[in-house]
């Protein structure tokens, strides 16, 4: 490898990985001698890369940790499975890590160069997930350039798919993408409405970033969570479920989705959970079944009979077989 820019750049990739190189295996691997790596370590560290040398036969070069470590640096295979693997966590919504997926996703492929961008859509395309059939699926590009355009106050084209199938197309300027566990949604202040707004990701199709750019206008609301649970509360009718759960709180909590609430201690082996929620009985039902501990619903009265209904649909199914 005789382009020293190229060199340099595959060197620092490899030290960036957490062991000791020693400079015979740095060699073979770029292809150079031993004298060769060792002036290129010394532009590293002219550059200020902290790479710490240790003799011996077991001794090698690595790159030290802290805080003024220059930028990250990626080989193609290494950006190919972070795009993959961050694509896969914001297309499934992952507590707690899916917003922070798209945000990182949004700007990985941005500075992608094209014919690895390709790969990650070839892999992408080629690989069939496993869900859990608890909300709708997303295609995580979708999620990209709406992140990309509300971090950078871009107005937003796109079509959307309302409840009764009808399409039609939204100009809008993205605020923020909220995840409740379950399903996406976008805030956005739609321009044809002059009003603000949330729409389900899973309805939108065909989004393009237009160019024009636009001043943030101010959210009636503390943040965008709080906005669209006012949103869907108005949407959706809203039902009070209370339960006794006969497992720690912990355990329950490890269980539940995150915008469902905590469950609240009674003692060390039981806890409760009182919230309002605008989810259908069914859903409720399914996912106090998964909670995988006994449970009694105090109310509503219609959920407790949705309960027996299926439990005896269960047991049935259960002596047939």
């Amino acid at each position: 490898m005789t382009d020293t820019p190229a060199r340099l750049l595959n060197l620092l990739s490899l030290l960036q990985t957490p062991r000791e190189w020693p400079g015979s295996e740095l060699a073979e691997r770029l292809g150079v001698t031993t004298r060769t790596i060792r002036r290129d370590i010394e532009r590293l560290r002219d550059l200020g890369y902290p790479v710490q040398a240790t003799m011996g036969a077991v001794g090698g070069y690595r790159l030290a940790a802290g805080a003024a470590l220059p930028p990250l640096v990626l080989d193609d295979e290494e950006a190919v499975a972070i795009a993959v693997g961050l694509r896969a966590g914001a297309g499934h919504a992952v507590d707690g890590i899916e917003e922070a997926s798209v945000r990182a996703l949004a700007k990985l492929e941005q500075v992608l160069p094209s014919r690895l961008r390709h790969r990650v859509s070839a892999l992408q395309a080629a690989t069939v997930p496993i869900t859990s059939g608890d909300g709708a699926t997303v295609d995580p590009r979708t999620l990209t350039v709406m992140a990309s355009a509300a971090t950078g106050n871009e107005r937003l084209r796109f079509t959307y798919r309302k409840g009764d199938g009808t399409e039609m197309q939204r100009l809008v300027e993205p605020h923020r993408l909220v995840s409740t566990g379950r399903r996406w949604y976008l805030v956005a202040y739609d321009i044809d409405r002059g009003d603000w707004r949330t729409f389900r990701v899973d309805r939108v199709s065909e989004p393009f970033a237009t160019g024009a750019r636009f001043a943030p206008r101010e959210l009636p609301a503390a943040n965008a969570a709080e906005f669209m649970k006012g949103s869907l509360g108005r949407m959706q009718p809203t039902m009070r479920v209370v339960a006794t759960l006969h497992a720690p709180a912990e355990f329950v909590a490890a269980r539940l989705p995150q915008h469902l609430g905590a469950p609240q201690p009674v003692d060390g082996t039981t806890c409760r959970l009182d919230l309002e929620v605008a989810d259908s009985l069914e859903w409720v039902a399914f996912r106090l079944a998964l909670l995988d501990c006994d449970f009694t619903v105090h109310e509503p009265r219609e959920l407790v009979e949705h309960l027996r209904e299926l439990g005896a649909r269960i047991s049935r199914a259960a002596t047939s077989a």
